[in-house]
């Protein structure tokens, strides 16, 4: 294992980010809406 210093760990860049998180947020809140809808169907007024 090598050990680096504190200002070559600040520039590692990697992870998720933002955007990515509000996208699979928002992926998993659709497949929520089509398995209660196909579980649960109601009509629509």
């Amino acid at each position: 294992m090598q050990k680096i210093s504190m200002n070559d760990a600040k520039k590692i860049e990697g992870g998720l980010g933002f955007w990515g998180g509000v996208g699979i947020g928002a992926i998993i809140i659709f497949l929520a809406g089509v398995i209660d809808g196909y579980v649960r169907p109601t009509k629509c007024d």
